[in-house]
């Protein structure tokens, strides 16, 4: 998932929006990308394995 989020953020420097926007808001908003997949990722595990118990 951090690969991912890590070749987003590299692709978008080198060809995107983001090569307008200062560095550090990049960083910025890679972490909260990557800080929102994590989330979603442990919701998603929990989900299945209370449907799994059931």
């Amino acid at each position: 998932m951090f690969v991912l989020v890590a070749a987003l953020l590299l692709l978008g420097v080198l060809v995107g929006s983001v090569a307008h926007v200062p560095v550090p808001a990049s960083l910025v908003a890679a972490g909260l990308i990557g800080l929102w997949l994590l989330v979603f990722a442990a919701r998603e595990r929990h989900a299945r394995r209370s449907v799994r118990r059931s």
